[in-house]
Parts: C-alpha cells; structure tokens; sequence
C-alpha cells in the first residue's frame, strides 16, 4: 500500500470517527441545550437527564479516540490544532466535565437550590460545548494565521470575529434539533407532545441558519468549493445534505420520528463531509502564506506508523462499535426513573 493511499484512508478515517463523535455526542448536548426549557418541574428534568444518563460517556469515547488518532497519525497537525486553539480547547474541556459533574451531581442533595444550580450548569456547559465546536470548524475553515513552523501568530479576538460565531451558532441550533427528536423518542405524554411543540421552530431555526452559512460560506470561503469544482460528482454531498434537511419536517409529519432521528443523524454526517471535502488536503489553511499551511503531506506519520495503527484500527474500531450497539440495544425505548437514576 502506497504511503500517500495510507494517508488519505487515515484521513477518511478521521473524518468517519468525527462524524460518529458529532451524531452521538450531538444529541447529548442537545439534550443539554434543551433541558431549562422542555422540563417544567424535577420530574421531567430527571427524565430528561436520564435520556441520556447511559449513554453520555459511552459517546465521548469517539472523540477520545479521534483525539489518539489524530496525534498518531497526523503529529503536526495535533500540535497545531491544539496550540492554536488552546484557550477555547481548555473551554471545552471544562465544559465537557462540567456536564458530566452535573449530571452526577444533581441529585446528591435534595435542595431545590442545589439542583438548580447543576441544572444550570448542565444547560450551560452543554450549550457552550456545541459553540465551541462550531466555532473551531469555522476558523478551520477560513484560515488561521498561522507563521513558519506552523505556529499560530493570532490571538482570541482573530477566531471569534462573525463569520466563525455563525457557524457555532448553526451548531448550536442543529444539535438542538438533533436533541429535540431523540427526546421525543425517549420520553411519553405531556412530556413528549412539550417536545413534539418545540420541534418545528428548533427546524426553522436550524435551516435559516443554513442558508445564511451556505451563502456566507460562498462568500467568505470561496477555497470551499475548489474540490467540488474539480470533481463535480462531489456535488452529491451538497444535494444529499439539502434533501436530508428537507427531510427532517416531512419524517415528524409522516409519525416516523425514527427515521426523522436517523435524516438528523445524516444531516451531521453531510456536513462534516462537506467540512472534509472543503478544506481537503488541508488540515488548517494559513492565511499569512499558504506555504505555512498544514496539509496532509507534512502533517503525516512515517509509513510504518500509519500500518501499524491501520491494523490496531481494523481491530479497535469494530470494537467501539459493537459497544455502542450493545449499549444503545440495552437501553432502547421510553425512559423511566428509578432508584438508580440521576
């Protein structure tokens, strides 16, 4: 196998771990966008919580396991993601163990007091983690400034201008449809007619917000579309991503809430298709000079690296799946409480 074939199947690679890392992942943090404004008293919080309470830290592990991948495979770019985005990955980290301490915490105390507070922070590090993750894929996007020897010469204030802000915004909006339907899976009654309600204003929302980073996209990122203009059978992946979001309405109408679930789930995987097709074969573009850039070619592992870990993957990844599958299997249908429950 060719060195520049085991490159761009790791790339792949990458790409399928992140999306399986935006599905899973994206519906908890939905759920945790969604949870001050769905539940109306403790009850139905808990309910909510407990939506995801099997399920949370099982998901995390694809973004774990993305993070080990991308430091293996593709050292350089590791380095310069994670030193550029230091501040705002330091963010997200806090985040994510914000969420997990609030969802562990909550019921400890029985003070309305106390769980108010945790339930804010469950809302807040939920809500914040999307934007942080969209904000991120829009830099990456753009460009970064990025010098010789690939150091990041910009500062907090270069990634938080309007163009990244609106695709964390997107972010926000798609994870919480994402987190919208999963709920109405899960839950019964008032509950679920509550979510059944809030569904088609979190689709408006959602699908406003892409037209708007569509055309600004056009407009501000015009590299985005090379790939697509030399190879027009990628064009595909924008016509599928359109229909899948049109989709989304017309499955809750038909009473498919199932497969509304799965078109969501393909949505998240379009986009970050089309986030790979973009910057592709690029991991962070410099704005400064494009020499500066982190591609595929410099970023890469030796040969024997990207053999090895091909092998440990075959081995691994089906591994990660079928755990998921068990998990999810073992915890289908409708939420209950009880004595074990957050």
């Amino acid at each position: 196998m060719s060195y520049d074939l085991l490159t761009f199947i790791w790339f792949v690679l990458l790409g399928a771990l992140l999306v399986g890392y935006a599905i899973l992942d994206g519906f908890d943090l939905g759920v945790g966008i969604l949870h001050p404004f769905i539940a109306k008293d403790d009850r139905e919080r808990r309910l909510v919580m407990n939506s995801i309470g099997p399920l949370w830290d099982g998901n995390e592990v694809w973004l774990v396991t993305f993070g080990g991948a991308l430091f293996a495979a593709f050292p350089v770019a590791y380095a310069t993601v994670f030193s550029s985005f230091y501040l705002a990955f330091f963010l997200l980290l806090t985040c994510l163990i914000g969420r997990a301490v609030s969802l562990e915490f909550r019921s400890k105390v029985h003070s309305a007091a106390w769980r108010k507070v945790w339930d804010i922070g469950f809302f807040l590090s939920s809500f914040t983690a999307a934007f942080l993750l969209g904000v991120a894929g829009g830099n990456i996007m753009s460009g970064m400034e990025l010098g010789p020897k690939y150091v990041y010469e910009g500062g907090l204030l270069s990634q938080v201008y309007w163009y990244p802000l609106l695709v964390g915004c997107l972010t926000v909006s798609l994870f919480a449809l994402h987190g919208a339907i999963y709920l109405y899976l899960k839950t019964e009654h008032e509950l679920q007619a509550r979510v059944r309600r809030a569904i088609s204003p979190l689709f408006y929302t959602f699908a406003l917000l892409y037209v708007f980073v569509s055309l600004a996209t056009w407009w501000h990122v015009p590299h985005a579309t090379e790939n697509i203009a030399s190879y027009p059978v990628l064009w595909i992946v924008p016509a599928l991503n359109a229909l899948a979001v049109l989709n989304i309405p017309r499955a809750m109408h038909l009473g498919k809430p199932g497969y509304a679930f799965f078109t969501s789930s393909m949505v998240i995987a379009a986009l970050a298709t089309l986030f790979s097709v973009a910057i592709y074969p690029n991991f962070m573009l410099s704005t400064i000079d494009l020499s500066y850039s982190v591609t595929l070619e410099n970023a890469r592992s030796s040969v024997g690296t990207l053999q090895t870990m091909l092998i440990i993957a075959v081995i691994g990844i089906p591994c990660v799946l079928s755990y998921t599958v068990i998990i999810y299997w073992i915890f289908r249908g409708k939420v209950t409480l009880d004595k074990n429950s957050y």
